[in-house]
């Protein structure tokens, strides 16, 4: 992954909306869910939640997919991965005791 990409990816996590959108979409798993599901769960409108998708598009954490007249919003699980692997690629300058246990309990 480049660091540009891990930088547009950051800066559309940045923003508490954005971050929403995209944890709830993880949670969705395969099954993606439509604008109006995340607009009715979120309580926000239309428009300034397309803006926000837009944004996740862009840095390549949600794809879209139309399916009949609905639009379906998925979390780009492979992008994240990525993402995460660019971040504690270096965790612990290497030292196998730490690559062996998980990032999010790495204590080094």
């Amino acid at each position: 992954m480049e660091q540009n990409d891990v930088v547009r990816s950051l800066a559309a996590l940045a923003h508490g909306l954005r971050l929403q959108v995209f944890r709830m979409l993880v949670v969705a798993g395969p099954a993606g869910l439509t604008p109006g599901a995340i607009a009715e769960q979120l309580h926000v409108p239309g428009a300034t939640l397309s803006f926000h998708l837009k944004e996740l598009m862009h840095a390549e954490l949600v794809t879209q997919q139309r399916d009949g007249r609905n639009l379906i919003y998925r979390a780009a699980f492979d992008h994240m991965n990525a993402l995460l692997g660019f971040l504690t690629a270096n965790c612990c300058q290497g030292q196998q005791a730490c690559l062996e246990v998980s990032a999010t309990t790495c204590q080094c």
